[in-house]
């Protein structure tokens, strides 16, 4: 049988391939940069294949070594499954789960969670990373993260959804608003009149779904780069804002002056989901972290 690459090679390779910098591909790796390039040539020599196009300058990957890394990082992931069924055996909710969470749910719903979670599994480790569903979802197909808490609809291509529970939308604004002013329970109003969050953020997108058909925002309009930010731009009167229930009951008004009125029924929605690789090992830690997020939702103002 012919010598197989090592984890270790596969890794190099696709450290590589992220950085297309020896010197920061050594740095992830935790190795010395001659250390790396020596590997990666034993694996082109075991290959019998060039995978890296080098010269003094730049560092290009070659169509093949591009796939064979693409390959590697799904060996590498499996791999990571293999550990990790062991660890999730021998007891679920019992050792390091890597949690990613966007920024519109974090501060509003994690803070009873971790509560829950200390409570009921003293033994678990959480490390929690914060950022856009676009780059969350990358990072669970790479091994890279274990599950990640996500606001639906968003593409999530093979990965393993897990609905949670539905976060309606509500309309915010200053009391002066016309919009406001109205006793009646309000309707979604035209786009023009809506602040957004800024591309990347999955909230903009559903903010433009609960719109219905209408032109996409100009280059020009005004974008927030978070919920806060958006507040504040509301009641600086430049416009009205489409929150998430969570947040908005969730403390994120608190010292404003702003009118918060409930949507006319059935209000637009977003769905919390929990996401996962479906080679995943961790079925029985999904499963609890679900039932944790459900029961805090319950409690939560929305």
């Amino acid at each position: 049988m012919s010598a197989l690459p090592s984890l270790k090679q596969l890794h190099y390779l696709v450290a590589l391939a992220d950085e297309l910098n020896f010197t920061r591909a050594a740095q992830c790796c935790f190795v010395s940069q001659s250390t790396l390039s020596a590997g990666l040539k034993e694996l082109e020599a075991l290959l019998d294949a060039r995978l890296v196009e080098r010269d003094r300058q730049n560092v290009l990957m070659t169509p093949l070594g591009q796939e064979v890394a693409e390959r590697a990082r799904s060996i590498l992931s499996a791999t990571r499954d293999l550990v990790e069924l062991t660890a999730a055996a021998r007891a679920p909710m019992a050792s390091l789960l890597r949690l990613g969470v966007i920024p519109t749910v974090a501060p509003f719903l994690l803070p009873r969670a971790m509560r829950l979670l200390r409570s009921n599994h003293a033994d678990l480790k959480l490390a929690l990373r914060e950022d856009v569903s676009l780059n969350l979802l990358p990072r669970i197909e790479d091994g890279l993260l274990d599950f990640a808490l996500i606001a639906l609809p968003f593409q999530t291509g093979n990965l393993l959804v897990e609905p949670l529970f539905d976060d309606p939308f509500c309309l915010v604004g200053r009391p002066q608003d016309a919009e406001l002013q109205a006793t009646a329970p309000l309707r979604v109003p035209p786009l023009e009149r809506l602040l957004l969050l800024e591309e990347g953020h999955c909230l903009r997108e559903h903010t433009l779904i609960a719109c219905g058909p209408a032109p996409p925002p100009t280059g020009e309009s005004a974008a927030a780069t978070s919920l806060l930010t958006l507040v504040q731009m509301v009641e600086s009167g430049l416009g009205l804002g489409l929150l998430p229930s969570m947040a908005a009951y969730g403390g994120l008004l608190d010292g404003s002056t702003l009118v918060l009125r409930s949507l006319v029924a059935p209000a637009p929605h977003r769905t919390i989901a929990l996401v996962a690789r479906r080679s995943t090992s961790r079925g029985a830690d999904l499963q609890a972290l679900a039932q944790v997020f459900r029961s805090v939702a319950a409690v939560t103002p929305r």
